[in-house]
């Protein structure tokens, strides 16, 4: 069987609370409360309605929802609205859309 790029191979629902580290394989979807760390050697998508307390390592970061912590992305990072972001990000290309609320800094790098 053939594999099948950007689908999502898990996901912690709405209503769903974590404390711990996280590791994923592939497109992680994160609409619940996680605090702790988040590793993806893919995407991770936080979504709106999302509270995320984590430092957060993947290839790709999409957040729409509030996090709090460290993130690094070896791709890209997008903070869409109506996202919250407090932390450092470290990515080479960062994208952030208006009316998002950003309280941190960014260290751009070189793609890898």
């Amino acid at each position: 069987m053939a594999e099948r790029k950007n689908e999502i191979s898990a996901i912690i629902e709405e209503g769903c609370k974590f404390e711990g580290n996280l590791s994923f394989n592939g497109v992680a979807r994160i609409a619940g409360i996680v605090t702790g760390r988040i590793f993806s050697t893919d995407t991770v998508i936080i979504s709106e309605g999302a509270n995320v307390n984590a430092d957060i390592n993947a290839n790709i970061i999409l957040i729409s929802g509030n996090v709090k912590g460290n993130i690094h992305a070896s791709a890209r990072v997008e903070i869409l609205r109506p996202a919250r972001f407090e932390g450092t990000i470290t990515t080479p290309s960062l994208i952030v859309d208006e009316g998002v609320i950003f309280h941190g800094t960014t260290k751009m790098h070189d793609r890898k």
